[in-house]
């Protein structure tokens, strides 16, 4: 498959203001020290210091910058498929101006000078340099050579399809930021060489507008400030480094000790699903003025076309981290403010229902299972909102598939929120409707779908019958998991009036009710709670054992949820290919073998294609992710479409 996952870093070297031989030697021993990676960016003005003054005007300076580009230049010569951007002072026309300088593989490919000069409170570089604003498509003599020099250049390598554009400091800081219209015309990379001095405050909004303009202009965002050996006189430089993709802050680090790298690995195939998701993301006018240089950012492991065995042992060596359950945030207090937040859309969502049709009685089937759990909890959030609402609850068990452990799970949840109880044993009329079928009405083995779902629709039947009798609403359960697998009884608890767990998938449901258990400050809640995220999930359509103990356990069937949703994430969130799947779920998953995955993977393709036709008629829902199965919103797909092309892949891989 084609490798598109490149290592990048951020490089904050020692150095002494105005010794440019020092610094010089400092940045090519850094480059040799980090030749596995494909592209290194270094503070502005790192070959002299940022903070020289009126030494900018002496020659004996400017020339050894001059001299201290090709030593770097020569120094890459033998680092393969290595870019870096270092910051250098240069003449041009009688002017001085703030630039940023490409460097790749033995050669200087290409010079960008500053556009924004600050000139406030501590800064004064109106002084020294001259705008660059002006500077479009021109040629700059450095030695004999003549290089590439303006503020419309972006560096391109055509193996990995990185794209690189820049912003110098202060043009994070304006609003028509240059790295917005580099991105706009094609840079999926951005590089910010900066020279900020600390201050209360300071690093905070630096981070802020570092995530900002990573997340709207969907790229790579590498940002790295002058170092600590900068602090001098009045002002002092922290060496904050920062990269950030898409908006997630991926590695971040201030005031070092000593030199200080941070390397990360990107993967430019989440930047471009992005900005082709996002419509309105839209090229340029005018990118054509644009000039595209070639320089060479390898990515990982130098290999253009990589296997799913290779491409996993380079990500293990990089440390690559990639979340185990992608719906589900890995910070504690972040998991917890995310799982009311959407406790808070699913009740906003029913609340809006209930006031918009007038029906105040929400009639909802409780198993003792975590989906009527979150879906309940969602009724009695909504209640807060809409204060006249009146919850019915039915528990309808099965003698024999039932087991008293849900049962009373059900009814302790029930009281513990004050809701109106009913119990409609159900075996009675589904023995009934099996015998007038030409059933047997026993369970005839694995396989017999139809003593399962007649219990299914069963419950469904009495629910719809019981909201027409109270004037009620019926409350759906179900949630993007079973959807996605189809795991669900086409019209018994595929359907309802408004299904509230519709885009939660189940790796996260069961969270939120943890979360809500902790946070409720009712002991007798948070403890049926607590029983019912601990039980194992099952539909209960089968005989329990003869322990009375769940014998009907859903993992068995359709394989574990964790890895169902880590599919389910990648596949509609990213349109990644199957390969790659399957190389971030042994990245993430390192205890399964191979064939595991694979197993898994064929399995999951196989539901997901051949039950869209459940997906095709489902009810209403709030959406509460990015990764929603409505047929009306986020995923329209033919109920007919062949899995083969991914069946075949997922094979060979």
């Amino acid at each position: 498959m084609k490798n598109r996952m490149i290592k990048v870093g951020t490089v904050v070297p020692r150095m002494k203001v105005a010794n440019v031989i020092y610094n010089t030697a400092q940045i090519i021993q850094t480059m040799n020290e980090n030749a596995d990676a494909g592209f290194l960016v270094y503070p502005e003005l790192c070959l002299t210091g940022y903070t020289c003054g009126d030494l900018f005007g002496q020659f004996t300076l400017l020339d050894a910058v001059e001299e201290g580009l090709f030593k770097i230049a020569n120094a890459s010569n033998k680092l393969e498929g290595l870019t870096v951007v270092v910051g250098a002072p240069l003449r041009f026309e009688n002017h001085l101006y703030n630039c940023a300088v490409y460097i790749s593989e033995g050669m200087i490919v290409a010079v960008v000078p500053k556009i924004n000069l600050p000139t406030y409170s501590e800064f004064y570089e109106s002084r020294w340099f001259t705008s660059g604003k002006n500077i479009v498509s021109q040629t700059i003599q450095l030695g004999d050579e003549f290089i590439p020099f303006g503020r419309n250049i972006l560096a391109c390598d055509s193996r990995s399809g990185a794209i690189v554009g820049l912003d110098i400091c202060e043009d994070l800081w304006v609003p028509d930021k240059p790295s917005t219209h580099a991105c706009l015309a094609g840079a999926n990379i951005i590089a910010n060489l900066s020279a900020s001095d600390e201050m209360i405050g300071k690093q905070d909004y630096r981070r802020t507008m570092v995530l900002q303009q990573s997340a709207s202009c969907y790229c790579a965002y590498l940002y790295v400030s002058s170092a600590t050996d900068e602090s001098s006189t009045d002002l002092v430089f922290s060496g904050h480094s920062m990269i950030a993709c898409n908006g997630r802050l991926l590695t971040n680090s201030i005031f070092p000790e000593d030199t200080k790298v941070e390397t990360v690995v990107i993967d430019l195939e989440s930047i471009e699903k992005n900005r082709r998701h996002q419509t309105t993301f839209d090229l340029e006018e005018n990118h054509d003025d644009y000039v595209y240089v070639d320089v060479s950012i390898k990515p990982i492991s130098n290999q253009d076309e990589i296997t799913v065995d290779e491409l996993v042992d380079a990500l293990r060596k990089e440390g690559y981290v990639v979340n185990r359950n992608p719906f589900v945030p890995v910070d504690d207090e972040e998991r917890g403010r995310r799982c009311m937040k959407i406790l808070e859309i699913q009740a906003n969502g029913l609340a809006t229902r209930v006031r918009s049709t007038g029906i105040k009685n929400l009639v909802i089937g409780i198993s003792g299972g975590l989906d009527s759990t979150l879906a309940l909890l969602v009724c009695h959030q909504a209640r807060k909102l809409v204060p006249d609402i009146h919850i019915i609850g039915y528990t309808l068990p099965s003698h024999g598939n039932t087991t008293s452990y849900t049962y009373n799970n059900a009814l302790d949840l029930m009281r513990a929120l004050d809701v109106e109880m009913h119990e409609v044993a159900i075996e009675e009329g589904v023995q009934a409707h099996l015998k007038q079928i030409g059933h047997p009405g026993s369970y005839q083995g694995d396989g017999d779908t139809t003593y399962e779902n007649a219990q299914a629709r069963m419950r469904t039947y009495i629910l719809m019958d019981v909201a027409n009798m109270a004037n009620g609403l019926v409350v759906g359960t179900g949630d993007l998991s079973e959807l996605a697998l189809g795991w669900c009884t086409y019209n018994g608890d595929h359907m309802s009036m408004y299904a509230v767990n519709a885009s939660v998938p189940k790796t996260l449901v069961q969270y939120i009710c943890r979360t809500y258990a902790y946070i409720c400050n009712q002991e007798d809640l948070k403890e049926v709670l607590l029983k019912i995220c601990n039980t194992p999930i099952s539909p209960e359509l089968t005989p329990h054992d003869e322990n009375g103990k769940i014998a009907q356990r859903t993992e068995d069937k359709i394989g574990k949820y964790d890895l169902n949703d880590f599919f389910l994430y990648y596949v509609l969130r990213y349109g990644y290919s199957p390969e790659k799947i399957m190389v971030l779920a042994l990245t993430a998953y390192p205890e399964l073998e191979k064939e595991k995955v694979r197993e898994a993977m064929l399995r999951f393709f196989k539901r997901f294609f051949n039950q869209q036709f459940k997906r095709s008629c489902l009810p209403d829902g709030p959406k509460v992710g990015s990764v929603t199965l409505s047929p009306r919103g986020d995923w329209r797909m033919p109920s007919d479409a062949s899995a083969e092309l991914w069946l075949e892949q997922v094979k060979k891989a």
